[in-house]
């Protein structure tokens, strides 16, 4: 039993040796996803874009807020002198006003949400492309977009940042 147990630990010695001789030999990459989509110019380009689309319905909305505001500042001052159905009626319309508000607002958010998400899947998906062909051209074996930490020798981050830029904002 004592010479199976030395042959066991001799095997798994010699695997772990011929696994830490081939781990020598694989050549890694780490791509950042977080800053590939904060830096990259097709992303900025995405931003923008929806920044633009989306200003004057987030301007609206807050001039809406704004006038709610000052309709309910003005209710506050006016309260101690207006008849109770008058102050009821001027609160039912704030509350009103308020619900209608909060509505746009979710709809807003929903349709923000669904094109940042359109923009932001053109984005990666461009992304991988890039990340495949530097994968192919540069004779990766592993590509890792995600991880606890990485080490500036294996982040291919910048190199696909670049690869993205030179393709442009398209």
């Amino acid at each position: 039993m004592k010479s199976f147990a030395k042959f066991g630990a001799a095997i798994a010695l010699l695997v772990v040796a011929s696994l830490g001789a081939q781990a020598q030999e694989l050549k890694i990459g780490y791509v950042n996803s977080d800053r590939v989509l904060r830096d990259a110019v097709p992303a900025k380009a995405a931003q923008t874009k929806l920044e633009a689309e989306f200003s004057k319905r987030d301007k609206d909305l807050n001039d809406l807020a704004l006038k709610l505001k000052t309709a309910a500042d003005k209710l506050e001052k006016d309260a101690p002198t207006l008849a109770e159905t008058e102050r009821s009626r001027r609160q039912r319309e704030l509350v009103e006003q308020d619900r209608e508000i909060q509505r746009k607002r979710r709809e807003f958010q929903e349709d923000l949400n669904q094109r940042k998400n359109e923009e932001l899947s053109s984005v990666v998906e461009r992304a991988n492309k890039v990340i495949k062909q530097i994968f192919e051209t540069e004779k990766y074996d592993l590509i890792l977009q995600e991880a606890v930490f990485a080490g500036p020798k294996v982040d291919i981050t910048e190199k696909v940042i670049k690869a993205l830029n030179a393709q442009g904002a398209k």
